[in-house]
């Protein structure tokens, strides 16, 4: 149950983090909804989002945690200290190199990065200022991931889960300035919430800098070099954050495309931002505690104790992610009509969000399944393997991708569906290979409490989705476009409600999960 409650202490403050973005999405919808200036600023901030989604939330850690725990057990704190203050002289060097010549050359990178946008000039050139704008916040996201690893490493996990609270809530003071002065759907609003995301990198930076203080490891600022240590970690660091962060790759592989559709960057935006609720809670915090726990497993060469975890966390992983799925599968239109629908977002943007939403659930295990499976390799320090599953999935999505949004347009379907259904197919091939190499290897084997649960798991979620249905249609008159906000959302929190009653009285009815380790697992860890 340990590992359960570093799970619970990651994903509740993980949770409370997408609550605060969520409040902040209601308000950027409401004031850019999805025209020209939302595309903009939704590129803008996916660039550096992007980088902080690789390095913050685990695909850097990948291959700095492993070698500065055994920097740590092995040498002891001091020598972990020094390979840490090398490895981020070594991030700021060259994302610092990143970053000047990123700026002085973004126009050309908006090619890339945005190919259907230069149809519309202003569009275009607003898209540049504010990616501008952006793009330091990658320095601070760099000192902010390594020291994130570091506090990972000795078991605090309370500071580097709370970084994308301070994200949210100084981009939700923007958007309130925003609404304050008047702007609505107009390019200075975007403006606005660029300087926001610039701000909060580095009050981010500023609240992991106290973590460590706390946790008596300080670094300090000295030039480059290039250590044996260093050069393991850029052998290992570079496949293991194309591998770590194919999630992030995918979506933004699919907001380039999406790009050639107006509103399409947009909508895939707003879905992207419920679907990754449950990715977050579950498969980050996951991915972030699994790889300390099975790196020292392995390093005290206690192979039954690596095996318990990994059952354990896929087991956690599936007993969340399963039902978050179906449900994001089966009732999309009533969670964006209640997230995102007012102001400049209307009825239309919700029809097709929800059908990209519904698209994205799918994929939803296999992402989860991903962040399981892939400590397993790092923890042995084989980032490679994980890279080339990365690359195939990679290859495929943006194939399927390419294929399916020109084949759906030309059908006069949204083609926004066809970016999302191919992420989701990616994703599944991903884990799937991931999982047959592990299983072929003797590296994971299913227990008999999984073999048995999981069969469980999936008879619960099937009465959920029925009882989720049966609520929705009763519940659906209700669900006027004259309904406030809070009636509206209380209507969609009675419909969770019922359906997870539903699944957890089957769950504890088949014995899956008792009562008792309910009570230990939400406990507060002495």
């Amino acid at each position: 149950m340990k590992l359960y409650k570093s799970f619970a202490t990651v994903g509740g403050l993980t949770l409370l983090s997408r609550v605060f973005g969520f409040m902040r999405d209601i308000l950027i919808a409401a004031t850019l909804g999805s025209g020209w200036v939302a595309d903009a600023f939704v590129v803008a901030f996916r660039f550096p989002n992007l980088f902080r989604r690789l390095f913050g939330e685990g695909a850097f850690n990948s291959a700095f945690v492993p070698i500065f725990a055994k920097k740590l057990e092995g040498d002891g704190p001091e020598a972990a200290r020094k390979f840490a203050e090398d490895a981020m002289a070594g991030l700021l060097f060259i994302l610092l190199i990143v970053t000047i010549v990123a700026e002085l050359a973004m126009p050309f990178l908006m090619y890339g990065l945005a190919p259907g946008f230069d149809v519309v000039p202003q569009k275009f050139d607003l898209s540049v200022l504010l990616t501008r704008i952006t793009m330091p916040y990658l320095l601070c996201m760099s000192i902010v991931a390594l020291m994130s690893g570091a506090l990972n490493s000795v078991g605090r996990f309370a500071e580097s889960a709370s970084v994308s609270i301070v994200l949210n809530g100084v981009m939700m003071i923007a958007t309130l300035i925003s609404m304050w002065i008047g702007y609505k759907a107009e390019p200075e609003a975007g403006i606005i919430q660029a300087w926001a995301v610039f701000v909060a990198g580095f009050l981010q930076l500023l609240l992991l800098m106290w973590g460590m203080r706390r946790a008596g490891m300080h670094l300090g600022i000295r030039r480059p070099r290039w250590t044996p240590d260093v050069r393991h970690l850029v052998r290992l660091g570079v496949p293991g954050v194309i591998s770590g962060g194919v999630t992030q790759l995918n979506i933004a592989i699919g907001t380039i495309i999406a790009s050639l559709q107006p509103g399409a960057v947009s909508h895939l935006y707003y879905a992207d931002r419920v679907y990754e609720l449950p990715l977050a809670i579950v498969g980050i915090a996951v991915g972030i505690v699994l790889l300390p726990d099975v790196a020292r497993q392995l390093r005290a060469g206690n192979t039954a104790a690596v095996m318990d975890s990994q059952n354990r966390s896929l087991e956690f992983a599936l007993l969340l992610t399963i039902p978050a799925a179906l449900a994001l599968a089966v009732i999309p239109t009533d969670i964006v009509r209640v997230l995102f629908e007012r102001g400049a977002f209307g009825p239309a943007d919700t029809h097709v969000t929800a059908s990209v939403l519904a698209m994205f659930a799918l994929g939803l295990p296999a992402f989860v399944m991903i962040k399981v499976f892939s400590p397993a390799y790092y923890a042995r320090e084989d980032t490679k393997t994980p890279m080339r599953y990365a690359t195939i999935s990679l290859t495929a999505n943006t194939a399927g991708s390419i294929g399916l949004f020109f084949l759906l347009r030309h059908m006069g379907m949204m083609p926004q569906l066809g970016i999302a259904i191919a992420t989701a197919l990616g994703g599944w091939l991903n884990a799937y290979l991931l999982w047959a190499t592990l299983s072929k290897q003797g590296d994971f084997v299913a227990d008999s409490r999984l073999k048995r649960n999981i069969p469980l798991i999936l008879l619960a979620s099937a009465a959920m989705v029925a009882a989720l249905l049966a609520t929705s249609h009763v519940l659906s008159p209700y669900y006027d476009h004259h309904s406030g906000f809070f009636i509206k959302a209380s209507i969609l929190g009675l419909e969770i409600g019922v359906g997870l009653t539903v699944f957890t009285v089957l769950i504890l009815l088949t014995g899956v999960m008792s009562l008792g380790q309910l009570g230990r697992l939400t406990r507060r860890q002495r």
